[in-house]
């Protein structure tokens, strides 16, 4: 059973959707004591990175997401805000984010020169920079739905797993440990979306 986290600000009825269109069983989680039962959890979002924060600590979210990712390491696949909300910080707000990834959220920024519309949004491919539980080779270069105006930078070049050019490179997936992150919606990427989540949730029961 996949935990979806509703605290909110995430799609997360597309999501459950998605899983149970791989073969998947989804339920929806919104509370400490369902998160502390989860075995592998996706934690959704759309919005800004300030409410995402202000919304896990309401609902009192941030402790046991915390418990579950760093010290029982389910696998946990931040999706959208969710992956920005596993950075550090956030050009967008004040607020810290999660901080499992030594990363940061920045916005887009293009010169006159570029003038490329933001928010990032469509469809866009992906550059597989290596090999990983979530994406493999017959995933790169298709194409994943995109919708943001802030992006991921990391500090560790090996927590990326893949980029995406949209006036310069930028990380779109990266993977420490029993942590996932996707800039971009699977739940609106069709086969290729799925596909993705299948390998997520195929990569939970190898372990």
């Amino acid at each position: 059973m996949i935990s979806v986290i509703d605290y909110g600000a995430g799609n997360v009825g597309s999501v459950i959707r998605m899983i149970e269109k791989v073969g998947g069983k989804a339920q929806r989680v919104s509370t400490a004591r369902e998160l502390d039962a989860a075995q592998i959890a996706i934690l959704p979002g759309v919005g800004a990175f300030d409410y995402g924060m202000a919304q896990l600590a309401e609902k009192g979210l941030v402790e046991a997401l915390n418990e579950a990712a760093l010290v029982r390491r389910i696998p946990i696949l931040g999706i959208c805000l969710g992956m920005q909300l596993m950075c550090k910080r956030s050009d967008e707000g004040v607020m810290p984010g999660l901080g499992w990834i030594d990363a940061e959220v920045k916005k887009f920024e293009f010169d006159q020169a570029t003038r490329l519309p933001i928010p990032h949004m469509g469809w866009n491919t992906l550059e597989l920079k290596r090999e990983n539980g979530l994406l493999d080779n017959e995933l790169e270069r298709t194409r994943y739905y995109f919708v943001h105006s802030y992006r991921v930078s990391c500090s560790n070049p090996e927590d990326v797993i893949a980029t995406t050019e949209y006036g310069g490179s930028f990380v779109s997936a990266f993977a420490k440990d029993n942590l996932f992150g996707a800039q971009f919606h699977p739940e609106k990427s069709h086969r290729f979306g799925m596909a993705m989540i299948k390998n997520f949730l195929e990569w939970d029961h190898a372990e």
